[in-house]
């Protein structure tokens, strides 16, 4: 698709039944047209400070297996991070792991104003719209956040598989922490690599404690989802769970089509999609 039909935010399956809503913040390692003239690095968009590698597969594997909507922002977190606030400096970063981000500086309050609301706005409010017609619908719903990480950051070995963030609210985080850990094969972080005190958990924090609803983030380290069987191998893992643990009723597939996973991990079909 060119940028002439671009639109920032994307929402697959929005009729979906199930009783999660799905949302991947960093998605995309995109630079729209409009922001190419900033002189984002190339080799800066393949690494994780411009967007997470393997979530957005995840992603779209569990809101297909589940039948619940998925919504993502097409643009890169070097633009403007849709999971920050908009007064943390985080929000359009001009350094990232150490590395400098040129493109960034010495931006205008038109610019910044221009990011916040055409792209952090846009897909903040394609999120409450989501919520808001589920809960006209009386549709039960959670709101699960999906991210990965690098293995290693400043030099620093990470040693767990995934972390489950959270805040005081830990009604999903526990349903989760407890399910992984049955599995003695991985090791869980419990608000690591990061927690909400690193204004990370914004998105969640900022669309589930309103409406009350159960809610956490997952981060999933990037070696474990970067090809398509780990990807296949963790969205079914996190679709096990969410469904069993949980006793959710999956609803029966819509139009004759078929889960998207299989019992070997095989994608069966593709989401449907719309630009919000």
């Amino acid at each position: 698709m060119s940028d002439g039909a671009f639109e920032p935010v994307v929402v697959e399956n929005p009729d979906g039944v199930g009783p999660i809503v799905v949302v991947c913040d960093h998605a995309s390692n995109r630079i729209p047209a409009d922001y190419a003239s900033f002189g984002f690095e190339e080799d800066a968009l393949q690494t994780h400070i411009a967007w997470d590698p393997g979530a957005l597969a995840v992603a779209r594997l569990l809101s297909t297996e589940l039948d619940t909507p998925l919504i993502w922002p097409d643009v890169s977190r070097l633009i403007i991070d849709c999971n920050r606030a908009a007064d943390v400096p985080s929000l359009i970063v001009t350094e990232s792991e150490g590395r400098k981000v040129e493109a960034n500086r010495a931006l205008s309050d038109g610019e910044r104003k221009r990011r916040l609301d055409s792209i952090h706005g846009a897909y903040h409010a394609a999120i409450e719209a989501c919520l808001a017609r589920r809960q006209a619908a009386h549709l039960p719903t959670s709101l699960i956040a999906i991210h990965s990480y690098t293995p290693v950051y400043l030099g620093k070995a990470r040693p767990w598989q995934v972390g489950i963030l959270f805040d005081d609210d830990r009604r999903m985080a526990d349903l989760l922490i407890r399910a992984l850990k049955a599995d003695p094969g991985l090791t869980i972080g419990i608000n690591e690599p990061y927690s909400p005190a690193d204004h990370v958990y914004y998105t969640v924090a900022r669309h589930a404690r309103p409406r009350d609803l159960p809610a956490a983030m997952i981060e999933i380290r990037n070696d474990e989802i970067g090809d398509e069987a780990g990807q296949r191998r963790w969205a079914k893992r996190l679709a096990k769970i969410l469904l069993s643990e949980t006793k959710l009723t999956r609803s029966a597939p819509r139009h004759g089509v078929t889960p998207a996973i299989d019992d070997s991990g095989t994608l069966r079909r593709a989401s449907l999609t719309r630009r919000a």
